[in-house]
């Protein structure tokens, strides 16, 4: 464990130093050090401009995958609990979502909306829509059919059998989802953000490069990191462990 941390650290130092090194002999409106980024990055974090179109980001995000979590799975009960629904959402609604290019949803909405915040989240959930459908999909074929058996036998109720047996075994595939979509969700708002957004991170990414401002764009790529991970830390890991533990 001990060697493996090492080894990882010692990859980060090597990294920092290339870049360092390749950064002495280019402008810094091309590629700033690591040093002018760092400073940035703090300041980022103490102005309540950079944290409001931190917040506004991160609500969408949010949002969003709660919003493709809802239609994935209801997509996923339907094709389950409608035999004649499971072909046209396999067959049809699946492949469609799941092969549109991401870019293709963010140019359309640009036509179809204006700037905002509908335009974003529409974009983020018609392309995590897929994951969070084929992930539950998958739990709904893998459920125990004698568990479900043993429940019907004890109730006729659907709803009751739905939120006392099926939802519970659901939720590793849920968190799952949850977590694949969050890792994307930040990618494709940044290029919802860029072509269709008055605010949030994308928006302040588009605004350094047009200044040709590199170290402002660089350090909110690394904000945006700090920020995939705390979150990751903070709400799916704890969840994970907290369902783990049931």
């Amino acid at each position: 464990m001990a060697a493996e941390r090492l080894i990882g650290e010692g990859i980060v130092v090597v990294a920092l130093l290339a870049w360092w090194m390749a950064a002495r002999g280019l402008p810094e409106f091309i590629l700033p050090g690591p040093l002018p980024v760092a400073r940035r990055l703090i300041e980022l974090f103490v102005t309540p401009e950079f944290l409001w179109h931190m917040f506004t980001s991160a609500w969408r995000v949010l949002v969003s995958i709660t919003s493709a979590l809802l239609i994935g799975g209801g997509l996923a009960f339907l094709a389950h609990g409608v035999p004649w629904l499971e072909a046209v959402v396999d067959e049809r609604i699946k492949p469609v979502l799941n092969s549109f290019p991401s870019i293709g949803w963010a140019i359309l909405a640009a036509i179809w909306f204006d700037p905002g915040h509908f335009g974003v989240i529409f974009v983020e959930v018609a392309i995590l829509i897929p994951f969070c459908l084929i992930n539950i999909a998958e739990g709904l074929r893998n459920i125990d059919r004698e568990l479900t058996e043993m429940g019907q036998s004890f109730t006729r109720h659907r709803l009751r059998i739905l939120r006392r047996l099926t939802l519970p075994l659901l939720v590793p595939y849920g968190l799952s989802a949850a977590r694949i979509a969050y890792g994307i969700a930040w990618k494709i708002a940044l290029v919802a953000e860029l072509l269709g957004a008055p605010s949030g991170l994308g928006y302040l990414m588009l605004r350094a490069q047009t200044a040709a401002d590199s170290s402002t764009f660089l350090a909110i790529c690394f904000a945006i990191v700090l920020i995939f991970v705390a979150g990751e830390r903070l709400m799916i890991v704890p969840l994970e462990r907290h369902f783990a533990s049931r």
